[in-house]
């Protein structure tokens, strides 16, 4: 990933927001022709979605034909509309830190399994992929207990993989980016929203998200766009 990102800031496609004062993660600028490419994109894309959409064609695998129309909504919406959806009370995910590593998880997606060496038992966490998890472990527990690999089979195994949730004393959890044991916090909960406020003061009777589903201006606005476009159903809308 690294050399995607060096190979676009060269380029000229792609560079960090704020790089001259350290940047900010997850914040990215559009370059000279970073900017091209984003706008040829969209043009292609709206061209093909909407243009040049024959409305009284069946498309292929469509059970019939319909209308397209486009709209574009704001990217900050009425808190109400979040609480409706069921955003508000149920996206969020419970997350545990890493103290040693800094690093955040999602409770639910960390895995391992007890290991035992020498009247030591621990549990080898890792966050990689089911098919190669079996393997990262082993890896870790060698790491941790210095054992070779060619005594690898003295460590002990004493349970399947579970995920971290089942584990009652993390404590005894090696996390999947740390060289000791209780290096986890307890599992808070993180709400997925960005919250932001709206107006001069930053009170909660202010407080607005950034829009966390694309296609909920969708939902909000159906009845305008039926009444100003009067498309009849089925119909879509970009």
């Amino acid at each position: 990933m690294s050399e995607i990102v060096s190979l676009c800031k060269r380029r000229g496609f792609l560079f960090q927001s704020s790089e001259i004062y350290g940047g900010l993660n997850g914040f990215w600028d559009y370059g000279p022709l970073g900017v091209d490419l984003k706008k040829n994109v969209k043009e292609t894309w709206w061209q093909d979605m909407v243009s040049s959409h024959n409305e009284l064609k069946t498309p292929q695998g469509a059970p019939t034909s319909y209308a397209m129309t486009g709209l574009d909504c704001t990217i900050i919406m009425h808190p109400q509309v979040w609480k409706c959806s069921g955003h508000y009370d149920l996206f969020h995910d419970h997350m545990v830190d890493c103290r040693e590593s800094k690093r955040r998880y999602r409770f639910d997606q960390v895995r391992g399994r007890w290991a035992e060496y020498r009247d030591e038992k621990i549990f080898v966490t890792t966050v990689a992929e089911v098919e190669v998890e079996e393997e990262a472990t082993l890896q870790r527990a060698m790491k941790y207990f210095k054992v070779r690999a060619k005594n690898s089979d003295q460590i002990d195994w004493k349970s399947d993989f579970t995920s971290l949730p089942n584990i009652d004393d993390l404590s005894q959890a090696l996390g999947p980016d740390a060289k000791s044991l209780g290096t986890l916090t307890e599992p808070r909960e993180f709400n997925l929203m960005f919250k932001t406020f709206v107006g001069a003061l930053s009170g909660e009777e202010g407080a607005a998200y950034l829009r966390p589903e694309t296609a909920q201006g969708i939902f909000v606005n159906f009845k305008n766009v039926v009444d100003s476009t009067r498309v009849r159903i089925p119909f879509g809308i970009a």
